[in-house]
C-alpha cells in the first residue's frame, strides 16, 4: 500500500505554524523571519514534504520562475550578468531555469525557448541575443521575453550596458591625459558589446581630429591580450582593451617585454571585474554594473508577467541602457615628455 503523501497540513502542525506561513517558505517568499522559517523547513524535511508546484501554479496563475537563455556562459559578461539575474530573482521570491547555448542562430534560439516554455516557466529572459533580425525568431506565442545587449531594432524590450558610452569614457581619459593617439584591442568580430565599444573608439578620436589606428583583433580571453601585445607599435602611448581579460593579458607581455606600466603605456580595460584591482599595476577600467543590469531585467520580465504582455515583434519596444562609468587606477599616467 502506497503510504499517504505529507501534506501542507502536517508541515504546519509539526513547525506549530499556519498553513499560510507554510505557503510562504514554499513559495520563497521574504517575509518570514528566519527562526521561522528554518522551522518550517524543518518540518518539510521531517515529514518528506514537496511543495506541489503544478497545484501552486493552478492557484495563483504563475510557476514564479523565469526562464534564461545565455549564449557561452563561459565569458565573463554572460555569466556575470546570469549571476545578477538569478539573484535579483532570488531576492522576488522566484527560481531561475536556465539553457546555455552555443550559438545565436536563429533555430537553436527558437528551439531554446520552445524548450523553456515547457518547462513551465511565467517569463523569458535572453541574455546577449546577438541576433540582427528578431523578426526571423519565432518565440512561444504569449511568453513574456526580455532581452539583454541586442539589437533588434525595437523588436523586442530590450536593457542592456550602455558599452558606447562607458568605452568613449575610457578614450577620453586618455586622450585628456595627453596621449596623441589610442590604440584598441577589441573582442570578437560577432560580438555586439565588442562592435559598440569599437564604433565608440573610433568616434571620439575622429571626433577630435584623430586617423584611427588600425585595431588588433582580440577574443575577450588574456590569451589573446597577451599575443595583442606584440602588435602594438612601439611608439604607442595608449592602449584600450576590449576587456579586463584582455587587459590583463597585454600587461603581463608588457612586464615580460621590459614595456612599463603606466610609463611606457597607458592601458584602460572594460567590465572591472573583481581581479582588476589587484593587477601590477591596479588596472584603470570601465565598470560594468552587472548587478543593476540584472536587477533591471528580473523587474521588467516580472512587470510583464504581471500585465500578461507577450512578445508582440512589432517596432516600438523600449530600449534601456544602464550607464557604464570609468574607475581611474594605476595602469593610465599621461605620457612621458
Amino acid at each position: 500500500m502506497t503510504p499517504a503523501r505529507a501534506s501542507m497540513s502536517d508541515v504546519a502542525r509539526l513547525a506549530g505554524v499556519s498553513g499560510q506561513t507554510v505557503s510562504r517558505v514554499a513559495n520563497g517568499s521574504l517575509n518570514v523571519s528566519d527562526d521561522t522559517r528554518k522551522r518550517v523547513l524543518a518540518a518539510m524535511e521531517s515529514v518528506g514534504y514537496t511543495p506541489n508546484t503544478a497545484a501552486r501554479a493552478l492557484r495563483s496563475g504563475t510557476f514564479d520562475t523565469i526562464g534564461v537563455i545565455a549564449h557561452r556562459l563561459a565569458r565573463t559578461g554572460e555569466s556575470s550578468i546570469v549571476e545578477a539575474v538569478v539573484a535579483a530573482a532570488r531576492d522576488s521570491g522566484h527560481t531561475v531555469t536556465l539553457l546555455d547555448i552555443d550559438s545565436t542562430d536563429h533555430e537553436e534560439m527558437a528551439e531554446a525557448a520552445s524548450r523553456l516554455s515547457h518547462q513551465a516557466i511565467d517569463g523569458l529572459i535572453i541574455i546577449r541575443a546577438e541576433i540582427e533580425d528578431a523578426g526571423r525568431l519565432a518565440l512561444p506565442a504569449g511568453l513574456p521575453v526580455v532581452v539583454s545587449d541586442a539589437t533588434f531594432g525595437g523588436r523586442l524590450p530590450m536593457i542592456g550596458s550602455d558599452h558606447a558610452g562607458g568605452a568613449r569614457a575610457a578614450v577620453e581619459h586618455l586622450l585628456e591625459l595627453g596621449h596623441r593617439t589610442v590604440h584598441h584591442v577589441t573582442g570578437p568580430a560577432d560580438s555586439i558589446p565588442s562592435r559598440a565599444r569599437l564604433a565608440a573608439w573610433r568616434g571620439v578620436l575622429r571626433e577630435n581630429g584623430i586617423v584611427p589606428p588600425e585595431p588588433i583583433l582580440g577574443d575577450w580571453t588574456a590569451a589573446s591580450g597577451y599575443a595583442a601585445a606584440a602588435l602594438v607599435p612601439e611608439e604607442a602611448t595608449a592602449v584600450f582593451c576590449a576587456n579586463d581579460e584582455m587587459a590583463a593579458g597585454l600587461m603581463l607581455a608588457c612586464a615580460a617585454s621590459g614595456r612599463r606600466i603606466p610609463d611606457d603605456l597607458s592601458v584602460v580595460g572594460f567590465d572591472d571585474i573583481p581581479l582588476a584591482g589587484f593587477l601590477s599595476p591596479p588596472l584603470t577600467t570601465v565598470h560594468q554594473p552587472f548587478a543593476e543590469l540584472g536587477r533591471r531585467l528580473v523587474e521588467e520580465v516580472l512587470a510583464r508577467i504581471a500585465r500578461r504582455a507577450p512578445v508582440a515583434n512589432v517596432l516600438g519596444e523600449p530600449a534601456e541602457f544602464v550607464p557604464c562609468t570609468l574607475v581611474v587606477r594605476e595602469s593610465t599616467a599621461p605620457p612621458r615628455g
